[in-house]
């Protein structure tokens, strides 16, 4: 029986959630707690790169993360960035957020639609002049690397931020009485392993978003009770529903 879930990303700002609507429909108590959060490089670890952000004339954004770890470390280094800097961003919302550290419209701010870099790179080949500098987790693999060096680009990937464990209080712990747990990324098993050396899993059912994820999971000798995305269940509130209706009294 399925009555408190575990689900380790932020709690949704939007009412309109379908987490929400779970909740409600099945009686069960949602609690929203990330096992990882991301943190900013030292400028130290960021000078170890070799890497001068004036060198560039272009900087490439995939996330919120990206823009404000490259502000923060440019601050943190009395690096000015120039008016004449362009960026190019994987989405408008992320290019919108540009706002919260210079201003919108002085700048040349180009985005994708999809949210996917493949969008983004026939604009960043009209624009083949430019020098790119790519803020980048250190999770990360060669593929946007491999793109951009197909295209002929002149490009350099940096490590920003990184990805680390959000380890639980002595009262999370202790008082850890979940029926499901929810994982979205491969960190997040890890974090888990790390926080309960001794978890066992017995009746907790365990989900899984993404291949990369349901293999940590698996790697780390747990049993999968819901895996997503599937053909017939793109989501994972889909998924979620889907099980509980299978597992109600």
């Amino acid at each position: 029986m399925i009555k408190k879930i575990l689900v380790s990303q932020p709690k949704p700002t939007s009412e309109k959630s379908p987490y929400f609507d779970i909740a409600k429909r099945f009686e069960v108590e949602l609690v929203f707690r990330p096992f990882i959060k991301v943190e900013g490089i030292t400028s130290k670890e960021f000078r170890a790169q070799k890497v001068s952000i004036l060198d560039y004339t272009a900087i490439v954004f995939t996330s919120r993360h990206a823009i404000d770890h490259f502000f923060n470390m440019a601050k943190e280094l009395r690096v000015n960035i120039p008016e004449d800097m362009k960026y190019f961003c994987v989405t408008e919302t992320i290019a919108l957020y540009i706002q919260k550290y210079v201003q919108y419209r002085k700048r040349k701010v180009f985005f994708g639609e999809t949210g996917k870099i493949d969008d983004l790179v026939p604009t960043m080949v009209k624009h083949k002049a430019e020098k790119y500098l790519v803020p980048m987790s250190d999770v990360h693999n060669d593929s946007l690397a491999r793109l951009l060096d197909s295209k002929k680009l002149q490009h350099r990937e940096c490590v920003m931020y990184k990805t680390v464990s959000n380890d639980f209080t002595p009262d999370e712990v202790k008082n850890f009485d979940y029926d499901m747990l929810i994982f979205f990324s491969p960190s997040g098993i890890e974090a888990l392993t790390k926080n309960f050396p001794d978890f066992k899993q017995d009746k907790i059912a365990i989900a899984t978003f993404g291949p990369t994820t349901a293999k940590a999971a698996r790697d780390a000798g747990l049993r999968l009770d819901i895996e997503a995305p599937s053909e017939k269940y793109p989501s994972m509130t889909s998924a979620l529903q889907h099980y509980l209706l299978e597992h109600e009294d």
